[in-house]
C-alpha cells in the first residue's frame, strides 16, 4: 500500500521541485514538455526547478503546439524525438485529439491521420518564412475543401478547425516563435522527425516517471487519447502499487524512489505547472472545496507547494509599478512558511522584472 503522502513526495522529487540548481540538459520535465500558458508559464516553471532562465535562447529551446494542442517548451536538440512522441497511436486516437473536427472528415470518407498529413503538407508549403497564425490560417482555408473548415461566428469567417491546425503545424516541422502574440509560425531549421521517440520521450513512460503512480485512464486523459490505445502501448517494465483503493502502475526503476525521504522546499507553482496537470486531482487536493478553488472553469490561480503538500493558492496583483502576491492559505501557516513564500514571491517579482511590494496572506 502506498499512501498519498508518498505519491506527492515522489512527484516533487521526480519533477525536481526540491532542487536549487539545474540545467536544461538535466531538467526532467522537458522530456514531457513544459506548458507555456499565461504570464508565469514555461520560464517560471523552469526557474523554480533551478534553471537560469535569463540565459535561455531560441538556440537552446523550441516552442511547439503539443499535448492537447497547448504550447509546450522543449530542448531544441530533442525536437525530432519529441515530434515522434506526439504522433497519435491510431486513427481513432487522432480523431479524439482533434475533437469535433473528426465528424465532417468521417462523413467525407477522410481518415483523421490522412487529414493531419494533408494539413501539414499544405501548411509547410505556406510557411516558408515566419508567418502570423491568422495569415497561415486564412491561406489554408483558401486551399482546403469543406470537410476541413468551419464557420467561426466570432470572426464571421471560415477557418480550419483549430486542433487539426495546431497538431498539423508540429507534424509539419513548424515551431512557434518565442514571445510572439499573436503566434508566429516558422520552420524548424534542419527538422527531421525521428522514427521513434525512445524511452526518454515516450509520453506514457514520461507521465509514469513524473506523475506516477498512474492508471491508463490518467495518462489517456492527459493526452486526450483513447484509453484503449494507451493500454495497448503500456510499458512492460512496470510494477503495480495500490494507492488507496486504486491499483496503479509505476516504472519498476522508480520503485525505490517511491519510498525515499520527504521532499523539502517551498514553491509558487504556476497555474499550468506540470505538478498540477496530474489527472488524479483528488490525490493532489482531497478537499473538494479547495479543488474547486484551484481548478475553476476560468482564471486558474497558482498553487503554493510546501514540503510536498499543496497548502493554498496564489495570484499576482500588478498595478503600475506595484507588484503584490495574494495568497489564500488552506491551513494555518507558520512564520517560517510565510517567510519562505515571501522569498518565492520576491523571486517571482524579479522574474517579472518588478519589485515586490508585498505578500497579502488572506485570513
Amino acid at each position: 500500500m502506498v499512501d498519498r503522502h508518498q505519491v506527492m513526495n515522489f512527484r516533487v522529487r521526480a519533477q525536481q521541485l526540491d532542487r536549487d540548481r539545474g540545467t536544461l540538459a538535466d531538467t526532467a520535465v522537458l522530456d514531457i514538455g513544459v506548458q507555456n500558458t499565461g504570464p508565469d508559464a514555461a520560464r517560471w516553471a523552469l526557474a523554480i526547478r533551478g534553471v537560469e532562465v535569463p540565459a535561455l535562447s531560441a538556440r537552446e529551446v523550441v516552442l511547439l503546439w503539443a499535448v492537447r494542442g497547448a504550447p509546450h517548451l522543449y530542448r531544441r536538440a530533442d525536437v525530432g524525438k519529441v515530434v515522434a512522441a506526439l504522433e497519435p497511436y491510431s486513427d481513432a486516437d487522432a480523431g479524439k485529439r482533434i475533437y469535433d473536427a473528426s465528424k465532417p472528415l468521417k462523413a467525407a470518407g477522410i481518415g483523421n491521420l490522412a487529414a493531419l498529413d494533408e494539413v501539414a503538407a499544405r501548411l509547410r508549403a505556406i510557411v516558408t518564412t515566419p508567418t502570423v497564425k491568422g495569415d497561415a490560417s486564412g491561406r489554408l482555408a483558401a486551399v482546403l475543401p469543406e470537410p476541413y473548415l468551419r464557420f467561426c461566428r466570432a470572426c464571421d469567417a471560415t477557418h480550419l478547425y483549430e486542433m487539426p491546425f495546431r497538431l498539423a503545424a508540429t507534424r509539419a516541422g513548424l515551431e512557434l516563435q518565442l514571445d510572439t502574440s499573436p503566434p508566429v509560425l516558422r520552420r524548424i531549421t534542419g527538422f527531421r522527425a525521428a522514427t521513434t521517440p525512445g524511452d526518454r520521450f515516450d509520453l506514457i513512460r514520461a507521465y509514469l516517471r513524473l506523475l506516477g503512480p498512474a492508471t491508463p485512464k490518467h495518462v489517456a486523459d492527459y493526452l486526450d487519447a483513447p484509453v484503449k490505445d494507451v493500454r495497448a502501448h503500456w510499458p512492460e517494465d512496470v510494477i503495480e502499487v495500490r494507492v488507496g483503493s486504486e491499483v496503479r502502475s509505476l516504472l519498476a526503476a522508480d520503485e525505490e524512489a517511491l519510498g525515499s525521504a520527504d521532499a523539502r522546499g517551498t514553491r509558487l507553482l504556476g497555474p499550468f505547472d506540470l505538478f498540477l496537470q496530474a489527472k488524479d486531482r483528488a490525490t493532489l487536493v482531497p478537499d473538494p472545496t479547495h479543488a474547486k478553488e484551484l481548478w475553476p472553469v476560468l482564471g486558474r490561480p497558482g498553487a503554493v507547494l510546501v514540503d510536498g503538500e499543496l497548502v493554498g493558492t496564489w495570484r499576482p496583483r500588478k498595478s503600475g509599478k506595484t507588484f503584490t502576491v495574494a495568497v489564500q492559505p488552506w491551513q494555518r501557516l507558520s512564520t517560517a512558511t510565510r517567510e519562505a513564500i515571501t522569498a518565492q514571491a520576491e523571486d517571482l517579482a524579479a522574474h517579472r522584472s518588478a519589485s515586490l511590494t508585498g505578500v497579502d496572506f488572506a485570513s
